[in-house]
């Protein structure tokens, strides 16, 4: 089992590789993690371009987030011109996000390509077809996956359902209960309204309360709401930190914390908030 990750920031941001005056847009949009896409994003006949125009995107010797990539499919003929070309960027990204995953394999083979003395990036598996789902606890066993995120739109589009959030319920629920078996950080896939604050802000809050680390978005007003969700409050840390005292008080035995009985699985989670916010293992 996996057991220790690097956990970047809360809000992801997308932007396509073959529209290099959007890199620097995204990568100060205040997102965590700024990816730079050549798959989706990114019409067959621009890959070429795209892969070439991205090393851009990483050549900034002080990027104020975490820099990541999305190839194709590793498992594909422009997946294989990805790897290659990135294998010879002179400035490399911090984070590989892997599209399609359905097997271990496609991390190993990422991994095998990319990884040398001195760079061994995070690499993410996205998550999003009904057969991924049914290989999860092999696909997080994978020695070097860092994440996993949830394609809510090709998932939906194999499965012939809405991406509404009561369509995607069990897949989500699925996935963080696989993926925090396996003490893997899980991001939530993008709200696609464009201008529609609150529903966006209603995803990001069910997507917290199921589990998820953090959650994608499209486009950079999704920030804000994104980080202001998911980021713990003043009052939610200060109520940790009165369970973890109150924990020690006890010395793990049930006792109360404002009224309210708590016991090992509220130590257990008031600790993992505490040590989220003071950067501690």
């Amino acid at each position: 089992m996996n057991t220790s990750h690097r956990r970047p920031g809360r809000a992801w941001i997308i932007t396509p590789g073959w529209r290099p005056e959007r890199f620097t847009t995204a990568q100060t949009s205040g997102a965590g993690v700024a990816v730079v896409d050549i798959e989706d994003s990114v019409a067959v006949a621009n890959k070429q371009a795209a892969r070439t125009a991205a090393e851009g995107f990483f050549a900034q010797p002080d990027p104020p987030c975490t820099l990541g990539i999305r190839i194709n499919s590793p498992l594909t003929l422009d997946g294989t011109k990805d790897l290659v070309a990135l294998a010879a960027y002179t400035a490399r990204p911090d984070l590989i996000v892997v599209p399609k995953v359905e097997s271990p394999r496609d991390i190993e083979l990422v991994a095998a390509v990319l990884d040398s003395d001195g760079y061994t990036p995070d690499i993410w598996a996205l998550v999003e077809s009904p057969r991924a789902f049914d290989h999860l606890p092999v696909i997080m066993a994978a020695p070097r996956l860092g994440g996993v995120i949830f394609g809510s739109a090709d998932y939906a589009a194999t499965v012939r359902c809405s991406t509404g959030w009561d369509a995607l319920h069990f897949a989500r629920s699925a996935l963080i209960n696989a993926a925090t078996a396996a003490n893997i950080p899980v991001i939530d896939a993008p709200t696609w309204e464009l201008d529609d604050p609150d529903t966006l802000r209603r995803d990001a809050e069910r997507a917290k309360e199921l589990g998820f680390y953090g959650k994608g978005c499209v486009h950079p007003r999704h920030i804000d709401v994104i980080n202001g969700v998911f980021t713990p409050t003043e009052k939610e840390i200060a109520y940790a930190r009165a369970i973890v005292a109150a924990a020690e008080a006890s010395c793990g035995g049930v006792t109360s914390v404002d009224g309210r009985m708590v016991g090992n699985p509220f130590f257990t989670r008031a600790r993992k908030l505490v040590a989220d916010v003071d950067g501690t293992p």
